[in-house]
């Protein structure tokens, strides 16, 4: 249940609307997703949000099934169930197949279970990457 009430998506605020409007567009949906319905009780985070994220997701030297990808590692790394489904849904969409969706999965279970553990050794890093 959500801790806020959700911003009805026909809201006559023209700050709120013009977001609403421009997710539709950028998104090619004719709805507004829930988590910015929840971030428009704020309108100044609605708004910050939806520009860092329309402006880092995006094609760029990274496809946009890499990203979603990278997006939905994160959610099941943080436990996010709305994010999970909304990024392996979008990583589809961009060709994602279920052999690939399985295999990120292993990946993404193994490197949170070698993260925790290294972590709980509290060992320096041996490895670096190039700083030029």
């Amino acid at each position: 249940m959500p801790t806020v009430k959700l911003v009805d998506p026909d809201t006559a605020d023209p700050r709120i609307k013009a977001v609403f409007d421009d997710i539709k567009a950028t998104k090619k949906i004719d709805w507004v997703p829930a988590i910015w319905r929840a971030l428009a009780n704020h309108p100044e985070h609605l708004e910050l949000c939806w520009s860092r994220l329309k402006a880092i997701m995006q094609p760029g030297t990274l496809d946009m099934m890499t990203k979603e990808m990278l997006a939905m590692a994160v959610s099941i790394t943080n436990g996010c169930s709305y994010c999970i489904n909304s990024h392996t849904a979008a990583a589809m969409k961009f060709g994602m197949t279920k052999e690939q969706h399985g295999e990120a999965l292993g990946v993404i279970g193994l490197f949170n279970q070698m993260n925790k553990l290294a972590e709980a050794f509290q060992i320096e890093p041996d490895v670096l990457p190039p700083t030029d």
